[in-house]
């Protein structure tokens, strides 16, 4: 992808990334305020559609932007090549990508 591709695809993921964080924020709030255990969130959460679509979005769009910075941290502050930099990077995006999926799966389906 091309530097201006990857400039717009943070962009966009941060533009995801800000409303999805906050709404988890507060649920986080919302959970921790009213005594809730992790059995009570999980039974909530179970099956439900809605919060799988959410959370699968939310790692997506992490697994989107979080590479994108750390290939800038590399290519700015490593002596690595151009090519070593894309490719961790996007090892490191397939990681955050499959971790997150497979914590949506285990919350939402499991």
């Amino acid at each position: 992808m091309s530097e201006r591709g990857l400039f717009l695809a943070q962009r966009l993921s941060a533009l995801l990334l800000g409303p999805l964080v906050l709404v988890h924020l507060a649920v986080i709030l919302y959970a921790v305020r009213n005594g809730l255990t992790a059995g009570e969130i999980l039974a909530r959460t179970h099956g439900s559609a809605g919060w799988g679509l959410f959370y699968g979005l939310f790692v997506l769009a992490a697994s989107v932007h979080a590479p994108i910075g750390v290939r800038n941290v590399l290519a700015e502050w490593t002596p690595l090549s151009k090519g070593t930099v894309d490719a961790l990077a996007a090892l490191f995006g397939a990681f955050l990508l499959v971790l997150g999926a497979r914590a949506v799966f285990a919350v939402v389906m499991a």
